[in-house]
């Protein structure tokens, strides 16, 4: 019960207004060291409820001092604005019997507008590395009374490559402050470096494991010829699946810009959101969805992270994603907090051994499944290596006999034709008898 931790009075009427009774796993865990002041670096899936984990510790260090005079005294750094406003939201949540007031940092808003939130002295200050490192070079935000800093999807922004900004975000608190780290991988190199440089004999607590990542999401696999079967096979699914909201993931925004196109012509609820749309765009397409307007959302890995949407219950891998982390993060949109869900992946042949790499990231094999109605003749690759992936032919080098046996021939793999604009300035000696006629060596100015 959260009654057994101590918090604040105010904090528990807020909890109970919201019916949160038990905590759930990330919570036990972290919130009664985070109340001792320790620093804390956490490694927990998407949806387990981390965000409460570092809100009602923090919420219940500034009630239990009063600082008027003080500037902001917590920073929370997120990669994305969604992320940054769902996390605003949390706060007001918990802080509603509170007086204790945040405000929201990022870029796609009014600098002006921001810089004039900030001189009212907002106890929490939420944002984007960028925008918030903007309002430092013009004094507009100061870090001097920072008591506690927190990094949220920490991984995800040293993978937008901004470890920089980062590290001079926390460089730029007090040494003596508290530091939460959340991310949902325990993260490489990178992230263990930022963490040694702005952490002080933190507490690990790992929460998830790769292998037991989304115990309540089906996963799935459905083998495909091309990418126009991979367009019927979407089509199908998401007029034969029962689900309440469906978000489906693109490697390009191209494509999901094209997929959206498909199905709105084929009268799919759909909106799309990728990198490029604006700010005013991307938060229509996420109040869309949350609200029930849309029951379609195409993306790209954009909207991997930071979105919270209670409802997604299907998931749809057009493109397989490039690593085992962004797989995890874009199923995590589904099956969170204990509900159900299920994950699709669409694969052709060149999709196969990423397939494969996944499964051994995560030590799962994700069920094969088949639609009759649009069975292709790709089913998989006939030979396997021992590691799941496709075990290809091995053709032999053919060497063709050349008088002159340069590299500049056949033999050695290059075309003899060039492109104009292509060529060397001194000519090739070519001795296959199907090079073009030699030509005189072009000028260096030519070149």
């Amino acid at each position: 019960m959260f009654a057994d931790y101590g918090l604040h009075e105010r904090l528990l009427k807020a909890l109970s207004s919201l019916s949160f009774t038990e905590p759930t796993a990330v919570q036990a865990a972290a919130i009664p060291p985070a109340l001792e002041g320790r620093d804390l670096r956490v490694t927990a899936k998407t949806g387990s409820g981390k965000t409460a984990a570092f809100v009602l510790p923090l919420l219940h260090r500034l009630l239990q001092v009063n600082k008027p005079q003080a500037g902001a005294r917590v920073l929370i750094m997120l990669p994305t604005r969604e992320l940054a406003l769902q996390t605003l939201k949390e706060v007001e949540r918990f802080a509603q019997f509170t007086f204790i007031k945040a405000g929201l940092i990022t870029g796609g808003e009014g600098f002006k507008e921001q810089a004039a939130a900030l001189r009212k002295n907002p106890e929490i200050v939420i944002g984007t590395p960028g925008r918030l490192l903007n309002h430092i070079e013009t004094g507009s935000l100061r870090l001097d009374d920072v008591e506690v800093l927190v990094l949220d999807e920490a991984d995800r922004m040293l993978d937008m490559g901004l470890s920089e900004d980062v590290l001079k975000l926390a460089r730029g608190c007090p040494p003596e402050r508290q530091t939460l780290l959340f991310s949902a991988t325990a993260g490489e190199r990178a992230l263990n470096y930022v963490a040694s440089e702005i952490m002080r004999d933190p507490q690990q607590l790992l929460l998830n494991r790769r292998d037991d990542l989304n115990e309540n999401l089906k996963q799935q696999i459905i083998t495909a010829d091309d990418a126009s079967h991979k367009e019927r096979l979407l089509q199908w699914l998401l007029a034969h699946e029962a689900f309440t909201q469906a978000i489906v993931f693109t490697n390009t925004r191209a494509l999901a810009d094209r997929l959206g196109g498909v199905l709105r012509s084929r009268k799919f609820n759909a909106y799309v959101l990728h990198g490029e749309k604006t700010q005013e765009e991307r938060k229509e397409a996420v109040e869309r969805l949350r609200q029930g307007n849309i029951n379609v959302l195409i993306a790209t890995d954009v909207a991997a992270r930071g979105l919270d949407i209670e409802g997604v219950d299907l998931v749809i891998n057009f493109d397989m994603p490039r690593s085992g982390d962004e797989y995890v993060h874009r199923i995590g949109r589904a099956g969170r907090t204990g509900q159900t869900g299920l994950a699709v992946s669409l694969i052709c042949h060149n999709d196969w051994n990423l397939m494969s790499s996944i499964e051994r990231y995560l030590k799962r094999s994700f069920e094969r499944r088949q639609v009759k109605e649009l069975m292709g003749s790709y089913q998989g690759p006939k030979k396997l290596k021992a590691s799941g992936k496709a075990a290809g032919s091995k053709k032999k080098k053919q060497v063709k006999k050349s008088g002159a046996g340069s590299k500049g021939g056949a033999a050695g793999g290059k075309s003899p034709a060039r492109k104009a604009g292509k060529e060397r300035s001194a000519p090739v000696a070519i001795g296959d008898g199907f090079s073009a006629p030699k030509r005189k060596a072009q000028s260096s100015s030519e070149g």
